[in-house]
């Protein structure tokens, strides 16, 4: 019988293949006594599932680090690895099992309920959310118990297949890569969990936030996934899978044509020309960056760099890890951003990084982590400016807002400069900095950053969770998270006039330069630089190509006098 499920679309494009579905472990628990006289085989056994586990995820993580493989994946896993580690799941498991002569599996899952209860009862969102991590982690560990993993294999598989499950980790979805997988979808999961990034990443259409597709789809079900409207089809008639196939066809059509566009000088049909820059986290995302055809690199988040690891990068392996992005973009651009640790984002190697704060996504972190931390500071600035020697490598500055903060940050600087002059370690004495505009204090008053910078970048993805104050992980409420809204747009176009009026480059590095809907609309409000995901650059060039920023000008200016959200979406879809 034929049916539709309606979810989030976090990943476009349409999928048609075979349900593969992905059983949920914590369902499969049994509870049983054990003999005092077995306890010690019953650790054992849990001691040995934790070892497959560990083993398991130091697989993945080679995996997530190999060329062509999106760079969060590495972090992602590295993050169970952690939650592994922990002995609130390694330890307290085995004391249940002395205390209450139950099997593993039982106290294991005891465990988990009573970790998820205390998660869902943090008022920080950012933490409530970790509590997935806890689930897929535990998860992973009783298919290690019970001898079910959950890993797949190319045998059998001879067809485009889409994967159904109630929630995959990130480290599940490093396996997609090498197998034909056509799409998958999940019970949970929002626009902006880990892995509706790495579908989108990956170019997988993907649909979540479901809510009952695993117990609805049977194994082999014919599907279609169309990740453009957030529809699950189970079982579709002829005709509607006819239509759907013709659909796949010219999406994949016009995405064959997009690569025509790689060599293609990004220019508007009024002669504006437009820098299209990438996002990176390591080193290895170059290739994907060259392939793309990008005019440099707008933002290279380095936290990566320090999270996953018991020890901090020291200053020489920083230097590498720049001076090899800097040579290999052979003296196009390369916008290192300073340490951008904290909220969501845990490095277990930096002291007080994961303290338990009250509200992590406005404490110490960034620039606030930083100038608190000198000396981590200091080392990373020392190798970035080593780098500057070996290619265009501008500094960025995430999180500020104060006046203070952008001296401090530049004497800083200029501390790190002296030092490597004593060393007689050679670097570019004008490099330029930049400040990162993500937080409504310094788009409103941009002063400071105008008189003392060479550049600003704005980071959508926070400027506009703080402005509307939703949390966009949130999926109570992510429904609110709303580009359009009047206030993001007004605040945008004031931050891109300001900047343009005092001659000061300009760029957008969060989530909003990769849309291709929202292209023409920041082309009007006078924005000349985007920095995206390199899988999203093609899209984008094709909007810029097409666009007339004479034209946009005068509708965007109309757009921004409307307070309505819907008109304004009306009209956005009309330039």
């Amino acid at each position: 019988m034929s049916f539709t499920l309606h979810g989030l679309a976090v990943s476009q494009g349409i999928a048609i293949g075979r349900a593969h579905l992905i059983s949920h472990a914590t369902l499969e628990v049994a509870h049983y006594a054990i003999r005092e006289r077995d306890v010690p085989r019953e650790i054992a056994r849990f001691e040995e599932a934790l070892t497959t586990v560990r083993n398991e995820l130091g697989v993945l993580n080679t995996e997530a680090s190999a060329p062509g493989t999106p760079s969060e994946l590495s972090a992602l896993v590295g993050v169970h690895a952690l939650f592994l580690d922990d002995p609130l799941i390694a330890a307290v498991p085995k004391d249940l099992i002395r205390a209450r002569l139950c099997n593993a599996e039982w106290a294991l899952v005891q465990q988990m309920e009573l970790l998820v209860a205390q998660f869902e009862e943090i008022d920080d969102s950012y933490l409530r959310e970790r509590k997935h991590d806890i689930v897929q982690v535990v998860e992973r560990v009783l298919r290690a118990l019970l001898g079910k993993p959950r890993r797949l294999t190319k045998k059998g598989i001879d067809s485009e297949i889409v994967i159904v499950a109630h929630d995959l980790s990130p480290a599940d979805t490093i396996q997609f890569k090498n197998l034909k997988i056509a799409g998958f979808v999940t019970d949970l999961g929002g626009s902006t969990s880990h892995t509706a990034i790495v579908a989108r990443s990956l170019a997988i259409p993907a649909v979540v936030g479901l809510h009952h597709a695993r117990p609805l789809v049977r194994e082999d079900d014919l599907i279609i996934v169309d990740g453009t409207r957030g529809v699950l089809i189970v079982d579709p008639d002829a005709r509607v899978l006819e239509e759907y196939r013709l659909r796949k066809r010219e999406v994949e059509l016009e995405r064959s044509k997009l690569k025509r566009l790689k060599t293609a000088r990004a220019t508007t049909l009024d002669d504006v020309d437009i820098s299209l820059q990438a996002n990176i986290e390591l080193p290895q995302d170059i290739e994907q960056v060259k392939d793309a055809g990008a005019d440099g690199i707008g933002l290279f988040r380095t936290e990566f760099l320090f999270m996953n690891r018991d020890t901090l990068p020291s200053e020489d392996e920083q230097f590498e890890a720049y001076r090899l992005v800097a040579k290999a973009l052979a003296g196009k651009p390369v916008t290192i951003r300073t340490l951008d640790i904290g909220a969501d984002k845990t490095a277990r190697a930096l002291v007080g990084a994961e303290r338990q704060a009250p509200n992590p996504a406005l404490g110490l972190r960034a620039i606030r982590y930083c100038l608190a931390e000198p000396q981590i500071f200091l080392a990373q600035l020392r190798a970035i400016l080593r780098a500057s020697n070996f290619g265009k490598v501008q500094i960025l500055v995430p999180m500020l807002a104060h006046a203070t903060e952008i001296a401090q940050t530049l004497a800083m600087i200029e501390q790190a400069k002296q030092q490597l002059r004593e060393r007689r370690c050679k670097f570019d004495e004008n490099i330029a900095i930049g400040g990162m505009i993500e937080i409504p204090a310094a788009a409103l008053a941009l002063g400071p950053f105008v008189k003392r910078l060479q550049f600003i970048s704005i980071g959508t993805n926070d400027l506009i969770q703080y402005l509307l104050a939703i949390d966009r992980t949130d999926e109570s409420v992510s429904h609110l998270y709303d580009p359009l809204h009047p206030a993001v747009l007004q605040l945008l176009a004031q931050v891109i006039q300001t900047a343009r009026k005092a001659d000061m480059p300009v760029a957008i590095c969060g989530e909003l330069a990769g849309d291709p809907q929202m292209t023409r609309l920041l082309l009007g409000m006078g924005l000349r630089q985007f920095s995206m995901h390199p899988t999203q650059l093609l899209e984008v060039k094709q909007q810029i190509v097409m666009a007339d920023t004479g034209q946009l000008a005068a509708k965007v200016a109309r757009i921004l006098r409307l307070d309505d959200p819907e008109r304004i979406r009306e009209q956005v879809e009309k330039l």
